[in-house]
């Protein structure tokens, strides 16, 4: 395929609820989407940055420089074989992979049209329905989150994360399991702890957790091994893998028995599926997890879930949950059993509302072919 064009735009998107983390309350976000332009055919990825550099160090800002001035003169104009292809072009840029996978994704979403086929399919998913969790923000109360647990249950979901942080850890996941005593549940700290917290976070082990996600620094790898030693719940990794080199030496020094795989975390699906693929191989499970994505990010999430190594429920969940109204038709949504059936139809198997996006877009920036 020979790439045309790259559309970048910034959308603003309100949340219906404030969502807080261990590093901060985020109530609206500001959403880079690329359009990519390729044999006639127009292909959607989205930029999953966050406004600050707190979970990583990309940026809503960071992601627009680099895309502008040094991934799009790489992109286009050039000619790929295939969507992966254009990892390899991009592999000079140290870093700036959730800008890298914008622009992968969106090619990938050509191809599968090109093919005629589901996007899912054509990366080698096999799954036609994914299991959904939730991921819940820390509350004001534990009878807060007690109560929205409730609800998220009662819409069928599968598996409950909550967010903690020192000073709302232990006491929630108590009040959690006293009243959902079987529940599929875990905590995700978002790195709020040191090693010297590890027989705070031994107390953890009282709640017979799925997992306790990335409970150290967002970097380490060698203190998290030194952690799992001591607890009987498995450490899950997220920020702390960013391809599939750091996996094998995660996995090699048995820092974690689980690996959350987020598509702009690892630079798109090629790095993606070699991080599936190796873990597969070595029977250690994965999951999707999420950065409060619009439609368009929600959709290639569905596509990488149907992946067979994703064994356990992600969170990949209703477009409801989050926006008033999405930009994508149909919106996702959950079945009562707490599954999303992966699109069956050519690309990435929603419609993107250029009229809705239009409407959301405060600055766009066109790259052509010369």
């Amino acid at each position: 395929m020979k790439v045309d064009s790259l559309i970048l735009r910034e959308v603003r998107m309100e949340l219906k609820a404030p969502f807080e983390t261990s590093f901060g309350v985020t109530k609206a976000r500001r959403i880079l989407l690329v359009e990519a332009g390729a044999d006639g055919l127009t292909g959607w990825g989205e930029i999953t940055a966050g406004e600050g550099p707190f979970y990583s160090a990309e940026t809503t800002e960071t992601a627009w420089h680099v895309v502008r001035d040094f991934i799009a003169p790489l992109v286009v104009g050039k000619s790929f074989p295939r969507g992966g292809d254009v990892s390899a072009a991009l592999a000079p840029i140290r870093g700036h992979n959730m800008a890298k996978a914008g622009v992968e994704n969106a090619l990938w979403d050509i191809e599968a049209q090109q093919k005629g086929t589901a996007l899912s399919r054509l990366i080698g998913g096999e799954l036609e329905e994914i299991p959904c969790g939730v991921s819940l923000g820390i509350q004001e109360s534990s009878a807060a989150l007690l109560a929205k647990i409730e609800k998220e249950l009662g819409a069928g979901y599968q598996r409950i994360k909550i967010k903690i942080k020192p000073g709302k850890d232990v006491e929630l996941a108590r009040a959690v399991r006293q009243r959902f005593p079987q529940v599929k549940l875990m905590v995700d700290a978002n790195s709020a702890y040191r090693l010297e917290d590890a027989a705070h976070l031994k107390k953890l082990d009282d709640f017979y957790l799925m997992m306790i996600e990335q409970p150290l620094a967002h970097d380490d790898i060698h203190q998290h091994a030194r952690l799992q030693a001591e607890l009987q719940t498995p450490i899950c990794l997220d920020e702390s893998i960013h391809n599939a080199r750091q996996a094998y030496a995660a996995l090699d020094l048995r820092a974690c028995q689980i690996i959350n795989i987020k598509l702009g975390r690892v630079g798109g699906y090629t790095e993606a599926k070699r991080v599936h693929d190796l873990c597969r191989a070595r029977s250690v499970p994965v999951w999707c997890g999420g950065m409060l994505e619009s439609g368009v990010g929600r959709a290639h999430n569905i596509a990488m879930s149907a992946l067979p190594g994703f064994t356990l429920p992600g969170d990949v969940s209703a477009s409801k949950r989050y926006w008033d109204e999405d930009i994508i038709d149909p919106e996702v949504e959950v079945s009562p059993q707490g599954t999303i059936r992966v699109p069956a139809a050519p690309g990435l198997g929603y419609r993107v509302r250029r009229d809705r996006i239009d409407k959301l877009t405060v600055r766009q920036e066109v790259f052509r072919a010369r």
